[in-house]
């Protein structure tokens, strides 16, 4: 089948962005990229925005699939998942309770942890019940500097570094207005990494693999959301420059955390790459990563030889359901029986 079927073989397309969460400006920025790019390979793809219309409206436009470029709550957490599960709309990105889990930083340490893979430790700590006295022991515990974090947030959003006990109560006011929970997690000095993951499972043609990699170099390591998206200072090198063992073990890494998280379609995961000894540490996994002109995966996908407009189209493709409608239909049916048997 050649593309210009295939594209048509898609039928009508929503691409989902903008939305209600924190990061609506930066998924306005990725939708339009997103929009654009499906148009231009010849795909009948349409805009919709989750914070203008309903899911009423949705449904309404009866769309075969949908690309999400939405990013944070509502878009990337497992809710609109559900909603178009429900509503039998295919869609890209992991499933729902991939992307609930992974939407959650908590979480998916705990998994990480549970599949013997690396990640720095950490302690939760309660937004609105957690006493001055026991924030001034966490670096005891995580040593300094650490790092805050609104685990329900990204694009470093609710995120602080503190560098001292005298930074704790502000650090954690910050990310406590994000979140009902704060993660103080220990702070990896080092290099900071990211790999591009696309498709599911541990075999077949589709399997998981990994992108190249990235190393991004923030101006005094100040990797905020201003750096990440408004302005040219940041540095990134692609392919970071590792020595081929050292990369193999990040991307295999990266697959193992993609996999371990059931993720399926494409992510993004972040590490940080300990300076005293080489040793990679996984950060998170963001399972709707930004796509817009400073974003990460468009980046690794151009060392690979793919186009930005190839990119999306590769995602696209990828759009799935857990659970067909067809079967959901069977399953019902085999637990039917005559209301008269019921007394």
């Amino acid at each position: 089948m050649n593309q210009i079927n295939q594209a048509a073989g898609f039928g009508k397309v929503g691409v989902l962005f903008g939305g209600r969460s924190a990061e609506r400006e930066v998924s306005l920025m990725s939708g339009a990229g997103v929009l654009k790019a499906l148009r231009s390979k010849g795909v009948d793809a349409h805009p919709f925005d989750p914070a203008e219309r309903s899911l009423a409206e949705l449904a309404a436009e009866k769309f075969d699939r949908v690309f999400i470029a939405l990013h944070g709550r509502y878009g990337e957490d497992g809710t609109l998942q559900g909603a178009l599960e429900q509503l039998g709309i295919p869609y890209t990105g992991p499933g729902v309770m991939a992307s609930s889990i992974a939407m959650d930083k908590v979480m998916t340490k705990r998994i990480w942890i549970g599949h013997d893979l690396p990640t720095p430790r950490f302690i939760v700590l309660d937004s609105a019940s957690t006493p001055r006295e026991e924030l001034r022991q966490v670096p005891d515990v995580l040593g300094l500097p650490l790092m805050l974090k609104a685990p329900h947030e990204g694009s470093t959003i609710g995120i602080a570094k503190v560098a001292g006990y005298s930074d704790m109560q502000e650090g954690f006011d910050l990310c406590a207005q994000y979140d009902a929970v704060v993660l103080a997690e220990e702070f990896v000095t080092g290099r900071e990494l990211t790999v591009p993951v696309m498709g599911k499972g541990t075999s077949g043609d589709n399997k998981a693999k990994a992108f190249p990699v990235i190393e991004i170099r923030a101006p005094e390591g100040n990797y905020d959301y201003q750096h990440k998206y408004f302005t040219d200072d940041t540095k990134y090198l692609c392919p970071a420059p590792l020595d081929e063992a050292l990369t193999q073990r990040i991307q295999e890494l990266a697959v193992k955390a993609y996999n371990a998280l059931g993720c399926r379609g494409w992510s993004r995961v972040d590490f940080m790459l300990r300076a005293s000894d080489n040793e990679p540490f996984l950060l998170e996994i963001n399972t709707s990563p930004g796509m817009t002109g400073h974003s990460l995966v468009p980046m690794s996908a151009r060392q690979a030889g793919m186009t930005y407009e190839d990119l999306c189209y590769e995602i696209l493709k990828f759009a799935a359901l857990d659970l067909k409608p067809s079967d959901a239909w069977k399953s019902h049916a085999s637990k039917d029986t005559d209301v008269s048997d019921k007394g």
